[in-house]
């Protein structure tokens, strides 16, 4: 359906797991705070998967007809949505996490919401608004804001290494995520299977950088704080997160879904305040209403360019 008129119908429960989204993806703050610290980074990803799918299993079995046809159909989608959804954006990040900083990774992560109107706009001939373009400008400028500390000088003293790359890829790779699952055959299977059969995906193409890790020594989680920590993102940062983040992307389209990205630095910040003890600030404020005002400009029901070119 197009996406202007899929939000102008969303229910109440469709907005709430909209927002949830952000929410449950900035767990990881609270979860995920040290702990490439603690495990290795593929690792993390392998065990945050494999942990995913044992839960969701009863679901997946429940609907075993369904997702074998599924999976024997469309190998190809089911496996790319796993490297891309939870190896790339997964291990492959934890990784670039040891080279960057939080700061560089917020700012450049965020740009994903770009890379999914770019890529629709290139491959599906969708139309971008003004109020859209001018909206996503705005929160861009309150993450940096955020990021920034409301220091603009802060700018000239940004480093870029390897890590950044790693990233930058990862955000588009989560841009092509969420254009995937637009997949007619995608689109067909019920929600809670889906993201079961996403999950194998992801711990399977795991398994190999994983095992190099634990064979060439690298950290599993052998502190009741690591695997605290790990519970956490598999109960909050993924189960919880990609459930209403795929959600979004069903009732939304991905290009509205993926603004729900601007949202996590000012939600990272209030969990931050509420569970770490840490001071909110004045450029906090600024750069969530910035946010909040953008994604506001860039949804407003009947103010995109949802439709594709004729």
């Amino acid at each position: 359906m197009p996406q202007s008129n899929a939000s102008s119908g969303a229910r109440p429960l469709d907005w709430a797991l909209f927002l949830l989204a952000p929410v449950f993806f900035s767990s990881n703050l609270i979860f995920g705070r040290g702990i490439t610290g603690d495990i290795a980074p593929f690792t993390t990803a392998f065990l945050r998967w494999a942990g995913s799918a044992l839960i969701i299993f009863p679901f997946v079995y429940s609907e075993r007809a369904l997702c074998l046809a599924f999976v024997k159909s469309h190998t190809a989608i089911w496996l790319v949505l796993g490297i891309l959804g939870m190896g790339i954006c997964g291990g492959f990040v934890y990784w670039a996490l040891t080279l960057t900083t939080a700061s560089n990774a917020t700012l450049i992560y965020t740009t994903s919401s770009l890379f999914i109107i770019l890529l629709q706009w290139l491959f599906q001939g969708r139309r971008i608004s003004s109020a859209e373009i001018i909206g996503m400008v705005v929160a861009f400028g309150g993450v940096a804001v955020i990021v920034l500390k409301g220091d603009w000088t802060a700018l000239l003293h940004l480093r870029f290494n390897i890590g950044d790359f790693g990233i930058l890829a990862a955000a588009i790779a989560f841009a092509l995520y969420s254009l995937l699952l637009r997949h007619p055959a995608v689109q067909a299977m019920p929600p809670m299977p889906l993201f079961g059969l996403l999950a194998l995906s992801g711990t399977l193409v795991l398994i190999p950088p994983a095992l190099y890790e634990v064979l060439t020594g690298g950290l599993l989680p052998d502190t009741t704080s690591a695997w605290t920590k790990l519970l956490g993102i598999i109960l909050f940062a993924s189960l919880a997160a990609f459930y209403c983040f795929q959600h979004a992307v069903r009732v939304f389209g991905p290009a509205m879904a993926g603004v729900t990205l601007y949202l996590m630095p000012p939600m990272a910040i209030i969990m931050a305040v509420l569970f770490l003890g840490e001071r909110f600030q004045a450029y906090h404020a600024v750069g969530i209403v910035l946010v909040m005002g953008g994604l506001v400009l860039a949804t407003a029901p009947g103010r995109r360019g949802g439709k594709p070119a004729a």
